[in-house]
């Protein structure tokens, strides 16, 4: 094989070699930026997320305190019913009633027109 075959055998190579290189290189670059791109947007979301977490655990801290203080209102009104009369309560008192009948009482005024008109009849 003469020298000036191998001279453009080894040319040919080195060129090829350079295009690849070049090629690795530009993808490399691009693979580069693309993982700049995919980590700022991994930041982004990242504090997204944290603000989202904040205000969730805000409106969890507002529940809890809402909780609370229903929790001390149904305590209140418990301490309140117990003061009510109870339903049995209320029969025994019916009961009474039933048996008084203050509807039939006679005020001062009957008494005395009874007695007039007994007295002139």
């Amino acid at each position: 094989m003469p020298i000036q075959e191998q001279t453009d055998d080894l040319a040919y190579i080195i060129n090829d070699l350079n295009a690849r290189i070049r090629l690795l290189e530009g993808k490399y670059n691009l693979f580069g930026e693309r993982l700049l791109i995919v980590n700022k947007n991994m930041i982004e979301e990242y504090k997204k997320t944290l603000n989202k977490q904040r205000v969730l655990e805000e409106e969890i801290k507002e529940l809890k305190t809402s909780i609370e203080l229903f929790k001390d209102i149904i305590k209140k009104m418990e301490a309140s019913l117990k003061t009510f009369a109870k339903k049995e309560d209320l029969k025994v008192l019916e009961k009474y009633i039933e048996l008084w009948n203050p509807i039939k009482f006679v005020t001062e005024e009957d008494v005395a027109r009874m007695i007039s008109r007994s007295k002139n009849g």
